[in-house]
């Protein structure tokens, strides 16, 4: 791996984790498009799950006093049980699919709040998104917008939405880490940035998460709704943009 392509990726680690920290789940979405411009597909999903298994995994230590932890383990259930179909089924996206899913996956963002009666502090809603999230992470990479669905009609504060998301999301990528990795094991070359790259990219999201934290402080819930919408919708259109170019 060359060190401008080492650098990008420590850089993108900073800054995905930043934007993860203040809204939950934009990072997610730009480093998922940006390790899939450099890496072959598998390596992207094992990369991008071991950089935000720790980015998510700090964001939830950071915040742990509002994490709801209820939602927390129905999801976690759920989510094993979607690993396991994924792995059974053995599927596996071409990078023109991937950057399409990648652009549909924001605009659910956009799906009216009176269609779908969702709320995750509810124990059957919590086992749905466990299983359908971590579904939609294992085939786009990411997940943050339908997450986001299940969460628009809890009771829960910014600080505890930001905080249960985080800690759902890290037993999503471990999902995604073993769904793609053991694979990547079986062959014995996987594409994967080498160990030095994790070893600067690790304390770059780290960093990343925590300067996120300060910025969530001083947004109001109003605000951090409306961005939130509307930075992911710009990110998905762009992912939209490309899978086009990469078909035609």
């Amino acid at each position: 791996m060359s060190s401008a392509t080492a650098a990008f990726l420590v850089f993108t680690a900073f800054l995905t984790a930043l934007l993860s920290g203040i809204f939950g789940m934009a990072g997610g979405l730009v480093l998922m498009g940006a390790l899939a411009f450099a890496l072959p597909v598998s390596a992207a999903f094992v990369t991008h799950g071991l950089l935000q298994l720790v980015a998510n995994g700090w964001r939830a230590v950071l915040h742990r006093q509002h994490i709801a932890w209820p939602i927390l383990w129905n999801y976690a259930l759920a989510s094993a049980v979607a690993a396991g179909v994924v792995l059974a089924i053995g599927f596996m996206p071409s990078k023109p699919v991937l950057f399409l899913l990648l652009g549909l996956v924001p605009m659910l963002v956009w799906l009216p709040k009176s269609w779908l009666q969702l709320d995750a502090s509810r124990t059957p809603h919590a086992l749905t998104s466990g299983f359908l999230v971590t579904a939609l992470n294992l085939s786009a990479g990411v997940a943050g917008p339908l997450l986001d669905i299940f969460f628009v009609r809890t009771e829960l504060n910014r600080h505890q939405i930001v905080a249960t998301k985080a800690a759902t999301q890290v037993f999503s990528h471990l999902a995604k880490i073993i769904v793609y990795g053991t694979p990547l094991l079986a062959v014995g070359s996987s594409g994967v940035p080498p160990w030095w790259v994790f070893a600067l990219a690790i304390p770059a999201s780290m960093l990343g998460t925590t300067a996120g934290g300060w910025v969530l402080d001083r947004l109001s819930d109003a605000n951090f709704k409306r961005w939130t919408a509307w930075i992911v919708t710009a990110i998905g259109v762009f992912y939209l943009w490309k899978a086009w170019n990469l078909w035609f």
